[in-house]
């Protein structure tokens, strides 16, 4: 299938590792220049290596997407892109009778916040431009509660609202904002929500990871590449009448109407 992504120009927040460098190397392999944010010098050159190793490279950035002011200054460097794939930013989960203002606070500014200061910094030049597209990799623990996820869960469910807010904004100038709910998918973060299950239960983490897998139909975790792949579809000219669409994918976890 022809993507139509030669030559585009796409900005990867969260892009040194996980998800995030996933669609990095997807939209490489397509012929995309791309353009990788991480806060993290470090963690992005590493990025550049592993991927150089296959022949791919992109740009680099590192911003902290939580500060508006050099989310916007970065923009402004970098020009508007054709796409903006969403990733950076992750809520740490915390155990309900660890949770407090400050963390509710510090699970909006680190992934509502981080998306929406990137989105804001670009979409009014897609709009002028006449076309553009926004992915906000976001997840399924905004549609299902966790008490171990109250304040990451709050905040993907108003990434959820603003997306699609944003989706009917800009449907009739070109801009097209759709959203993919990963459920448990192998990254550090599954590690993450692991140690907070095991200081919420005291259960052992390798059995946790087994109750975990047991509930999923599919009988396995995701694979950072294939929610790349679905986040590029939704990039590219194949998906051009799809916007304000959320796109599950949880191996069947979530199966409902």
């Amino acid at each position: 299938m022809e993507l139509e992504l030669t030559g585009k120009t796409a900005v990867v927040t969260g892009a040194s590792k996980g998800i995030g460098l996933a669609c990095v190397e997807a939209l490489a392999r397509e012929g995309a220049d791309v353009i990788g944010i991480s806060r993290d010098t470090g963690n992005l050159t590493k990025a550049q290596e592993t991927l150089a190793a296959k022949g791919l490279s992109f740009r680099a950035e590192a911003v902290d997407l939580t500060d508006a002011d050099a989310t916007r200054a970065a923009f402004e460097r970098i020009g508007v892109p054709d796409i903006l794939i969403n990733c950076a930013g992750a809520a740490r989960r915390t155990p309900v009778d660890e949770l407090d203002s400050a963390a509710l606070h510090a699970a909006m500014d680190a992934k509502y916040f981080t998306y929406m200061h990137a989105t804001e910094a670009v979409i009014g030049g897609m709009a002028e431009r006449g076309g553009g597209a926004v992915v906000n990799v976001v997840g399924q623990g905004g549609r299902a509660a966790n008490p171990l996820h109250i304040g990451g869960g709050a905040a993907n469910a108003a990434l959820m609202l603003a997306s699609a807010g944003y989706a009917k904004a800009y449907a009739g100038k070109g801009v097209r904002v759709n959203v993919i709910n990963p459920g448990t998918t192998r990254t550090g973060r599954v590690d993450e929500g692991l140690e907070a299950a095991v200081r919420a239960t005291g259960r052992p983490k390798d059995e946790l990871l087994q109750d975990l897998v047991r509930d999923i139909p599919m009988g396995r975790v995701g694979e950072p590449e294939e929610v790349a792949d679905v986040a590029v579809f939704l990039a590219s000219a194949r998906a051009s009448y799809v916007t304000a669409s959320i796109i599950t994918m949880d191996g069947g976890t979530t199966a409902g109407i």
